[in-house]
């Protein structure tokens, strides 16, 4: 039966796509996949995609492959994670919000097992499973930990990385290697080991059979860490401020054709304060960008070094090769934690496991000093850059990670397949989110979405195939859903109904807005993608529609009713 389903796939695949000049393409085998994920980066920050950082080699993959312009995440790196693996909304897969047990399954904030993941699917096509980096879809639990989520029991033939999700790149918490915790390396930097161990595992991978490479990236989420030689590429690289790269990208952006003219700049969000010479702090708020610019190339210098290798061996034509980030930039400014004092850091011991998100002492024996009190870069400040860095790396959208307007959710995503994509294409403008993935990788490899698994009845795929958007043709879907953390949305057509929760900036340190309310607001996104012209007024009835699918949405995926 797999062995048919694979030959109608190519069959489908073969009859169903043509390049710009006709041509027929040759049916190919089952690709290698490799699925790479950024976190915590806004839509603008790739060059490719407006941004003046340096990424090269992302950009060269998406010149030669595919750029989707109007792609979606879940707004957080748990939910997106879930969804990203299973090809089920968050709340299918378990992990509406983050990992605690809120007391319902879409809530339970731990991996469903009614839901299963692309490496389990693909394991029973014949493919080889690797991942390396940020799992963070079940809980982290120090002594004992029940395994059953971690990812060698979720599909996975080797592992190494981070169980939970945020911390020091340079001594991260929840560090292992396959079934065990680990302490890292001496000199170790989450970027470029999981880059290493990236490349051993492709290195290692002999067999005739295809593999799986799931790659995800710590980089660029807080804190802002990144070795001393790659920051000073990008010294005096933001001396002109937030107000000037937001406006410097937003001209790019159109001219590159990323985005419409008629679509608005959003205005500096109300918090950010106007860039001048007498900027509070200004040069730790340019060091915070430096760094951040700096984590971001050493991501796409590794992602460069896997592309290298797979050509080295000759693999790089027929493996698929997508690149997304996991929700749009970060605003938060860790107001919530504790400063270390002097007295309280006590020196680890060699070969300490580490299990503080925030440690409270480097390896080499200095306390770790938090936002203002440290500075960015080196392994003892543990920074964020904060909601001015990221109104601009969000350009030309509204709000950040946590909410569901296009800033929250908007991602770029990188499509590179060379045996079936060829290089000169153009923009991808269907929507499209997370959910597809997993029904590409089911179609591209020929396999079997189950109906049941270990035992268990498995939650139907909610994604579409974009094998029919590489060919620039559109999905049969009605519609695409959000929630998170009481924020909502739905996307039909070019129509999207939103609505912000009260509370807008809970986690942005000392900033607080209560004057939002909840209401739904209606965007025409083809017109008006930066959401700036709410017409909700004079659409009552497609409101009021969108409204209830919206609901009947959440009603079956468990969202409502909610946890307390």
């Amino acid at each position: 039966m797999q062995k048919y389903l694979f030959i109608l796939s190519i069959i489908s695949i073969t009859i169903g796509c043509s390049c710009n000049n006709q041509q027929e393409i040759t049916p190919i085998k089952q690709p290698n996949i490799i699925l790479i994920m950024g976190d915590d980066m806004g839509y603008s920050d790739l060059g490719c995609y407006g941004g003046e950082i340096k990424t090269p080699r992302l950009d060269k993959l998406a010149a030669d492959g595919l750029q989707f312009t109007q792609f979606y995440n879940t707004a957080r790196c748990c939910p997106t994670r879930a969804s990203l693996l299973t090809g089920l909304y968050p709340q299918q897969a378990g992990v509406g919000h983050m990992m605690s047990d809120r007391g319902t399954p879409a809530f339970k904030g731990d991996l469903s097992n009614k839901a299963v993941t692309i490496a389990e699917v693909l394991k029973g096509a014949g493919y080889s499973t690797y991942m390396t980096g940020k799992w963070h879809v079940t809980p982290y639990v120090v002594e004992n930990p029940d395994k059953k989520n971690w990812p060698l029991q979720r599909g996975f033939d080797r592992f190494f990385g981070m169980i939970s999700g945020a911390g020091s790149f340079y001594d991260p918490r929840s560090l292992a290697l396959d079934n065990e915790y680990i302490a890292p390396r001496e000199d170790f930097y989450c970027t470029t080991d999981f880059t290493n161990q990236a490349i051993e595992y492709i290195e290692g991978h002999s067999s005739d059979n295809p593999f799986f490479l799931y790659l995800s990236y710590t980089a660029a989420h807080w804190p802002m860490h990144a070795p001393a030689d790659a920051v000073a590429k990008y010294k005096g690289y933001y001396d002109q401020g937030w107000d000037t790269m937001r406006a410097t990208r937003y001209n790019r952006m159109k001219e590159i054709g990323l985005i419409k003219p008629e679509w608005e700049m959003t205005p500096r969000d109300s918090f950010v304060e106007p860039w001048n010479d007498d900027i509070t702090d200004r040069a730790w708020e340019l060091a915070n960008m430096e760094v951040y610019a700096a984590m971001v190339t050493l991501m796409d210098e590794g992602i460069g070094r896997v592309v290298d290798l797979l050509e080295t061996k000759g693999a790089l034509n027929n493996t698929l090769i997508f690149f997304l980030q996991d929700n749009g930039a970060c605003a938060e400014e860790l107001g919530w934690v504790k400063a270390t004092s002097e007295a309280d850091a006590i020196p680890m011991q060699p070969g300490q496991l580490q299990t503080a998100m925030v440690p409270t002492i480097t390896r080499d024996g200095k306390p770790v000093k938090v936002m203002r009190d440290g500075w960015p870069g080196p392994p003892e400040g543990y920074t964020a850059y904060g909601l001015n860095w990221a109104n601009a790396s969000n350009t030309p959208f509204r709000e950040y990670k946590h909410w569901v307007h296009e800033g929250g959710i908007a991602t770029p995503l990188i499509v590179h397949w060379p045996a079936r994509i060829q290089p000169g294409e153009d923009f991808r403008l269907e929507p499209s989110h997370l959910i597809d993935i997993m029904a590409t990788c089911v179609e591209v490899a020929g396999a079997a979405y189950p109906l049941n698994y270990k035992g268990n009845s498995i939650t139907p795929l909610e994604g579409k195939s974009l094998l029919p958007v590489f060919d620039n043709k559109k999905l049969d879907r009605e519609a695409i859903y959000w929630e998170h953390e009481g924020n909502r949305a739905v996307r039909m057509g070019s129509w999207k109904l939103v609505s912000k929760a009260n509370k807008r900036r809970s986690f942005i340190w000392d900033k607080t807005d209560e004057l939002d309310v909840e209401y739904w607001e209606l965007f025409d996104m083809d017109k008006d993608r930066t959401e700036m012209n709410n017409i909700a007024a004079d659409y009552p009835e497609l409101v009021e529609e969108m409204a209830a699918k919206w609901l009947t949405w959440a009603q079956r995926t468990g969202i409502i009713p909610r946890p307390g």
